[in-house]
């Protein structure tokens, strides 16, 4: 779906802001980051809900307010929804949260940096203070795959904070995700000597990368954000056995903490306080995520957790247009 000219086009402001919580962080990433901020058409953004979009892997924020081919971005869709008063008027904000590993989970990590943080103490007070938006109970978190884990986790450990949460095909059931990668990495890493830091090294050197080569990347990244050992090269070490592929448990249990399927069953009673819980998933994802997705659906049932969760027809991939189901309803519980 192409924008229509003929919908009234709100406004999107290319704020910077200097981090001091990112300041020295052990990726020696940029601690000053872009935020993006729509405020629809008609609107100065006072007064108004907030939401934030974390987005998915390899990307940063400012990529869903870039120009697309064939479809829209978020603020056009954002327009398309607001005018015909299928969503309420929203601010929605776009932080770039992009890492030298090539992606973020949102969490506060040694290794990747303090992003939850940043996200809670820094990104969204100045995004409010700048537009006099959302504000306290007026302020929720969406976001696709490691977007939707991000915005997940953030409701579980956060809900003081945020009033209202969508996840679209998020990280959830690591045994399924992320375990079947293993075997894939090992054999990435035997091309270099088995060593990370000259399989990276190599990845930083290439002019061009492959999709496996992200994935790869992507799950290294993974190392660093839920086990990470700052005595290693990025703080990366492995949850199994380079030989083997082996499990080692107690690192395997390091990542199992930050799975949603066991910080739920210790933060139920925040997720209650949501205006808002939205979950939803493709029913033939690539990823294995919807055997997660039912998994937390049901621990949330027998919990007693309110919330929303639909499966639709299709993979992981370009499904953006799903946001046509959450943006209204995160919109309306906010505007309450």
């Amino acid at each position: 779906m192409r924008r229509d000219a003929s919908t009234p086009a709100g406004t999107v402001h290319h704020l910077t802001l200097r981090s001091d919580v990112l300041a020295d962080n052990f990726l020696r990433d940029p601690a000053t980051r872009a935020i993006d901020v729509y405020v629809p058409h008609g609107h100065s953004g006072r007064g108004l809900p907030l939401l934030v979009d974390l987005v998915g892997f390899t990307a940063g924020g400012p990529a869903h307010t870039n120009w697309r081919n064939f479809t829209e971005n978020i603020p056009e869709q954002a327009d398309r929804l607001i005018a015909s008063g299928a969503m309420k008027p929203t601010v929605i904000a776009f932080p770039d949260c992009f890492t030298k590993l090539g992606g973020n989970q949102y969490i506060n990590s040694l290794a990747i940096g303090r992003w939850a943080d940043f996200l809670t103490q820094e990104a969204v007070p100045f995004v409010e203070q700048k537009l006099g938006c959302g504000g306290a109970g007026r302020r929720g978190v969406f976001g696709k795959s490691s977007g939707g884990y991000g915005a997940i986790v953030h409701a579980m450990l956060y809900p003081d904070f945020w009033a209202a949460c969508a996840m679209h095909s998020g990280d959830v059931g690591f045994d399924l995700l992320e375990l079947n990668d293993m075997p894939r990495v090992l054999r990435a890493l035997a091309k270099e000597g088995g060593s990370i830091q000259r399989w990276l090294e190599a990845f930083f050197a290439k002019r061009k990368v492959k999709d496996d080569d992200v994935h790869v990347l992507m799950w290294l990244a993974m190392c660093a954000t839920y086990d990470p050992d700052l005595t290693q090269y990025m703080g990366i070490r492995l949850p199994v056995d380079p030989e083997t592929c082996e499990v080692i448990p107690e690192r395997w249990a390091n990542w199992l903490r930050w799975d949603p399927l066991t910080l739920v069953e210790s933060h139920a009673e925040g997720l209650k306080t949501l205006k808002m819980l939205f979950i939803d998933c493709g029913d033939v994802d690539q990823y294995n995520l919807v055997y997660g997705a039912r998994r937390l659906h049901r621990a949330l049932e027998r919990l007693g957790v309110p919330h929303i969760y639909e499966e639709f027809p299709d993979d992981h991939s370009s499904i953006d247009y799903r946001m046509d189901v959450s943006l209204p309803v995160l919109s309306a519980a906010l505007s309450r």
